[in-house]
């Protein structure tokens, strides 16, 4: 087991390679070598590191803190256009990531680690299936890179899969992480083309429901490295002060020059009003990921602006999932760096192979 591919920093890479041969660390990160990691995977099938199971659906939990689990399902999403509406993105992509992954993808043939949708599913039998699901014995038990407790069920074809399938056949799904690689397997798929219903027209999905408990977004705050002061704001005293004040509003809090505020903004999304009336309006035409440093560790930001790495530190509230939902559905976008959902679903627990000439 691994994290994802884009949040292991590249001095970890050695340790998770010293944890096993068998680490998913030489599939997803393997620099340059994506023959050998092509190499690597027809090895692991051959010997039987990997097994192929037979038509399956499996149920992810994931222990975030004492008494409260996360309950994800695992399966084949098929691919579609944002254009259509069923796949709703909430942020931009560059270049660069697509193209790694594209030349990964072209190598392995496969989707080698999960891309993490939300749904909601309210007023559909799914939880109450997944619960079904996991009421039996799993079949694999682990505790990721931070020590948290998962596990891991098959669930084959029958009833409960018919079921979980027609449940969420009709909603839309909101990324949560992992654009860029939605839309390397989308371009793979195209590439490949093939009937509807072939492996290659789907990819590997995890996915939970928008009101999970255990489903957690954080913040991510703001430094801006250069720009003139915000005004207007209400005094605060301190940043746990800051922090509280904003918590469940449509606001942002500010630190400069050792002095903090809040600031009231318009709309429904902190993050997309801080940079629409905020933050648009100091760099004016600049680009914003020119200036803008980001953290999730407020304390950190604070740092930041009295040690001169930056001059203002903005600080955001965790945004509300349902209005990020409904922006998605009006096609709107949010500025990068506006979610971050933990904890990450690990890397390992299930590949699926982009096959044109395996119907599923």
């Amino acid at each position: 087991m691994a994290p994802p591919y884009d949040v292991i920093p590249e001095v970890d890479i050695a340790g998770y390679r010293a944890l096993s041969p068998h680490n998913v660390i030489r599939l997803i990160r393997p620099g340059s070598d994506y023959e050998g990691a092509a190499r690597t995977l027809a090895a692991w099938l051959s010997e039987g590191v990997l097994r192929e199971d037979p038509p399956s659906m499996y149920v992810h939990e994931v222990e975030v803190a004492p008494g409260r689990t996360r309950r994800d399902l695992i399966a084949a999403l098929r691919l579609e256009p944002y254009a259509s509406g069923v796949v709703l993105p909430h942020e931009r992509t560059h270049r660069g990531p697509k193209e790694d992954r594209l030349a990964l993808m072209r190598a392995t043939h496969a989707s080698l680690e999960p891309l993490w949708f939300l749904y909601d599913g309210r007023e559909t039998p799914a939880r109450e299936l997944l619960a079904e699901a996991a009421a039996a014995a799993p079949v694999a038990r682990f505790a990721d890179a931070e020590g948290m407790s998962q596990r891991l069920w098959t669930v084959g074809r029958g009833r409960v899969t018919d079921g979980l399938a027609s449940a969420l056949a009709s909603l839309p799904v909101l990324i949560a992480d992992g654009h860029h690689r939605y839309e390397t397997t989308l371009a793979y798929s195209e590439e490949l083309g093939g009937a509807a219903d072939v492996a290659s027209r789907f990819t590997l999905a995890l996915l939970t429901d928008i009101d999970d408990p255990g489903l957690e977004v954080l913040p991510t705050h703001r430094v801006m490295k250069a720009g003139i002061a915000v005004t207007g704001g209400e005094p605060a005293g301190s940043l746990a002060e800051t922090l509280a004040a904003i918590k469940g509003r449509v606001a942002a809090g500010v630190y400069r020059e050792g002095r903090f505020q809040v600031l009231a903004l318009d709309g429904d999304v902190a993050v997309v009003e801080l940079h629409r009336q905020v933050i648009d309006n100091i760099l004016g035409k600049r680009s914003a990921e020119d200036f803008l440093l980001y953290t999730r560790d407020a304390e950190e930001a604070v740092r930041w602006v009295d040690e001169g790495v930056g001059v203002s530190a903005f600080f955001l509230d965790a945004p509300d999932l349902r209005q990020v939902l409904k922006l998605a559905q009006e096609g709107k976008t949010l500025p990068q760096k506006s979610t971050y959902f933990y904890p990450k679903p690990p890397s390992g627990m299930v590949i699926h192979r982009l096959d044109a000439n395996r119907t599923l």
